[in-house]
């Protein structure tokens, strides 16, 4: 274990709270960075996927139990099966601290993905100048609707919604919560505070991760896919709509229509079946002037102008941009409240 008293960055009996600070920030920088530069861990030890594997455990034990009490259970027991891996890791990596300032900075890495999230609509962008059915291919690993007769427009406008719904989920989420619970150790610090200033972003993206796998309303899912989905849609009530006004903020200083974007997201962005999703989707298509549609689903936006691959791009800079003003604000925001503690 850490030798708390030899650390020059935390002392549970006398606590260095600028040096916990540093360690909050710092930690966030860094840990962006690793995922901008280096992307995904692989796949044989990335979080999620382990996490991945956990669900589908719990899943086929629970499977055959007709209720929705079966999602409720399933989500308890991966949490704390989760939790028990992380404090493992947290304890062994404990031993040395510049171990642990690793392992702790790309584990949180792990809970978003920007890169990705950011690559992948450029390539379709890209494919889309080579060949409209690859293009097809490569939206059909976003969405869940089928992919093989869209066309160029439809395959644009997918791919623009799988890019700005994911602002969410891939990045303003899990580090919103980091952020709440890091004013919270600033002001309380606990025994073992950094395991939960890890855990609480892990804990995000297991609820993340097991809708995403279960929360679909088919005869087989839809009771273990209850619970799962309803606390996903609860924790990202907030991080959806501070998304949605950070993407109005980023369209107004990239000179995009700023002031459309915010009509169209009070208008448009209850029209999807999510109570999040629309926040992020509605306001990127008022700011593009551009409309967003799955078919016999939703629409988003007006009719303003042809959609066009160009858009992909602009919804990229757009989304890479609020992803930036958002961590600014955070670290701004974690250095006011230190300032003032």
């Amino acid at each position: 274990m850490i030798n708390i008293n030899d650390i020059i960055f935390f002392n549970f009996n006398t606590i260095n709270s600028f040096n916990l600070f540093l360690f909050i920030t710092l930690s966030l920088i860094l840990s962006l960075a690793i995922d901008l530069i280096f992307g995904e861990l692989p796949t044989k030890i990335h979080p999620v996927v382990i996490i991945g594997s956990i669900i589908s455990f719990f899943k086929k034990i629970l499977i055959g139990i007709k209720s929705r009490l079966s999602g409720l259970i399933l989500v308890v027991c991966v949490c704390i099966v989760a939790s028990v891996i992380l404090y493992v890791i947290y304890l062994v990596s404990s031993l040395n601290m510049l171990l642990f300032s690793i392992v702790f900075i790309v584990l949180l890495s792990s809970t978003f993905s920007v890169k990705m999230l950011l690559q992948t609509a450029a390539d379709v962008k890209d494919a889309l100048d080579i060949s409209i059915d690859k293009a097809r291919q490569l939206v059909s690993y976003l969405v869940s609707r089928d992919t093989e007769e869209l066309t160029e427009s439809f395959i644009v406008s997918a791919s623009i919604e799988s890019l700005t719904e994911n602002i969410t989920d891939s990045y303003v989420a899990p580090v919103f919560y980091y952020f709440i619970f890091g004013l919270i150790i600033l002001y309380y610090p606990l025994n073992d505070y950094l395991y939960y200033l890890l855990l609480i972003p892990m804990l995000y993206r297991i609820s993340n991760t097991q809708d995403a796998m279960l929360g679909y309303e088919t005869d087989e899912l839809k009771n273990i896919g209850f619970f799962p989905a309803k606390i996903d849609d609860i924790l990202n009530y907030i991080p959806a709509r501070l998304s949605g006004l950070f993407v109005v903020l980023a369209a107004y200083l990239l000179r995009l229509d700023g002031r459309n974007a915010y009509k169209i997201m009070r208008r448009d962005a209850r029209k999807c079946p999510s109570p999040n999703s629309g926040y992020t989707m509605a306001t990127t298509a008022g700011a593009l002037n551009i409309q967003l549609i799955k078919k016999d689903t939703y629409i988003l936006g007006d009719d303003n102008k042809v959609i066009s691959k160009d858009d992909i791009t602009k919804a990229v800079n757009l989304s890479r941009l609020t992803i930036i003003l958002f961590t600014i604000t955070i670290l701004l925001l974690l250095t006011l409240f230190y300032v003032i503690l």
